[in-house]
């Protein structure tokens, strides 16, 4: 999404996430369940429409604790639908409240998200494509793909000549030190 560098600088939107959010390395569990379900709510639309309802979906979503979302019912599913502060998509939904107790899963098996992207690492692009299609729900390969870019584990976030880039370049994000 390299384009990206072309229209995010300066952006009241874009600009931010842009600048000091996306292709970071991140660690934080919530944070990367955080990410990846906003990955799947901008499955068919843009991402300024997901940013411009990311604080509203924070708040319905309980902050992305996964431990909290895992333990919705249909209760917080009605809420979550009658709420016009997030993307009401049915399916969206479900799949972040199945991928909140996939997440507690890995958790058991691997101490935290992170830790398990980290031992899958590295993999091509289709094979991270295949692992978390395995692993989550509503997982296709451009969900997948911006996923682990936006957290620094495939490249293609900022151009070269992209300042941020520099940033990001010394975080050794892990696509970085990968390549040498």
């Amino acid at each position: 999404m390299s384009w990206y560098c072309d229209i995010a600088p300066g952006h009241p939107v874009h600009g931010p996430y842009h600048d000091l959010e996306y292709g970071f390395p991140m660690e934080d569990e919530r944070a990367l369940f955080e990410r990846l379900s906003l990955e799947i709510f901008q499955a068919g639309l843009s991402w300024l429409i997901v940013l411009k309802k990311r604080p509203g979906l924070v708040e319905a979503f309980d902050g992305f604790v996964p431990e909290v979302v895992a333990a919705y019912g249909e209760a917080e599913i009605a809420r979550l639908m009658a709420d016009a502060r997030i993307i009401r998509n049915r399916r969206k939904i479900d799949a972040t409240i199945e991928n909140a107790r996939r997440v507690l899963a890995i958790r058991a098996t691997h101490g935290s998200f992170a830790a398990w992207i980290r031992a899958s690492h590295p993999l091509t692009k289709e094979q991270w494509i295949k692992h978390f299609k395995q692993t989550f729900v509503f997982m296709g390969g451009e969900v997948v793909n911006e996923f682990l870019m936006s957290i620094g584990y495939l490249p293609g976030a900022h151009r070269e000549s992209c300042p941020v880039f520099g940033q990001i370049a010394e975080c050794r994000p892990a696509w970085m030190a990968e390549a040498g």
